[in-house]
């Protein structure tokens, strides 16, 4: 009886050493409980991020950085598109871990497929009216898109491309178009059939450099992108609504811990900062 007992206490200080020993594991030492120890570990993790297409050149750039820093995180092929066609693809099922639109408003028609504690402001961008290089196009104003000079305007659509609808709130407030939030109304006469409506604001700078169109409503950003377009005139702040690129984790994302410190990353990291910055975004 006494060999049997000291065997069953042998037994149960092993398993008692075992339970403490695990007790970091669960969150009561120093195992991993924040994301950038996620981020960090040695778990292989590819995110899949839906982006406004204006974030086409710069994301990529942080991405690599990340990766550089985070060797076991990789990104699967980003999807730059209209934000209108990113939030009806999540909407349809698609799958991804972060998304990021170009507009409050599109991030909004998005609000039950997203994580929205994850939802911040990440940065901000202004609206220009771009002309070829090279072109002798200039205004003074909006009211001067009316003018016989200029015979062919690209907008984006303002039911996909954010950047089509703060275009069209500017072009409200001097009576060229009719919905003051930029959407649902027609433009004026004196410019109708000058415009050309664009599947995103990428194509707008494509055709301005082309030649197809004289002028275009494009972001600052879409200057570092896009050779061949300059800028003849920054549409004032205070002719459409602020400019704003939220982003978030969506609700089926298989990696919210990792998602979360990216966006983290993208928002406080000196050198994506700077990568930002470089590309003409604003940060908020």
């Amino acid at each position: 009886m006494k060999a049997m007992s000291r065997r069953n206490f042998a037994a149960l200080a092993a398993a008692c050493a075992l339970a403490f020993s695990l007790l970091p594991l669960a969150g009561c030492g120093g195992g991993p409980t924040s994301s950038s120890s996620s981020a960090s570990s040695d778990e292989k993790v590819e995110l899949q991020i839906f982006a406004a297409n204006s974030l086409e050149q710069a994301m990529p750039l942080v991405q690599q950085l990340y990766t550089e820093r985070h060797p076991n995180v990789t990104f699967a092929d980003s999807q730059f598109k209209a934000s209108g066609d990113l939030v009806e693809e999540v909407q349809a099922g698609a799958s991804a871990d972060i998304l990021i639109t170009a507009s409050k408003a599109t991030m909004d028609d998005a609000e039950d497929f997203i994580d929205p504690v994850t939802r911040l402001n990440m940065f901000g961008n202004d609206l220009v009216v771009c002309a070829a290089e090279g072109s002798t196009i200039s205004i003074e104003g909006l009211e001067d898109l009316a003018e016989p000079g200029i015979e062919r305007i690209a907008i984006g659509d303002a039911a996909f491309v954010p950047a089509g609808k703060y275009a069209n709130q500017a072009l409200y407030r001097c009576n060229l178009y009719t919905g003051q939030e930029g959407e649902g109304g027609a433009y004026d006469e004196a410019i109708a059939s000058k415009v050309s409506l664009a599947d995103k604001v990428g194509t707008c700078a494509q055709w301005v450099a082309s030649g197809n169109c004289d002028i275009g409503f494009i972001y600052t950003s879409d200057l570092y992108r896009y050779s061949g377009v300059k800028s003849i005139y920054t549409v004032p702040a205070t002719e459409h609504k602020d400019i704003v690129y939220p982003g978030a984790v969506l609700n089926d994302s298989g990696h919210e811990d990792v998602a979360r410190d990216f966006i983290d990353f993208c928002m406080t990291d000196p050198d994506a900062l700077a990568i930002w910055q470089d590309n003409g975004f604003e940060l908020k």
